[in-house]
């Protein structure tokens, strides 16, 4: 393997991460935000308030984007080790 084949799949490395991370990255986002707005609006400061329902619906998007996520990283993993394989 040269160098522009691992900067290759370094580059595809990336956006894979990118990908299988940015269902779970944008929802923590916009929760984030509304209740940040909320919390502006009413001046209601509680710590807990911010936390649970992040939590909540990132576990939510997490459990229903698991399958895209994996198949992201398993179509990563096939062309690593196609790679190893291969030696080059």
């Amino acid at each position: 393997m040269n160098e522009a084949e691992a900067l290759e799949l370094v580059q595809v490395a990336f956006k894979t991460l990118l990908t299988a991370s940015s269902p779970i990255v944008l929802t923590a986002m916009v929760v984030g935000t509304l209740i940040a707005l909320l919390q502006a609006l009413t001046q209601v400061q509680e710590m807990t308030l911010t936390f649970i329902p992040k939590i909540v619906m990132v576990l939510i998007v997490a459990s229903m984007t698991a399958p895209f996520m994996a198949s992201q990283i398993n179509s990563l993993a096939l062309l690593s080790f196609s790679k190893i394989s291969s030696g080059g």
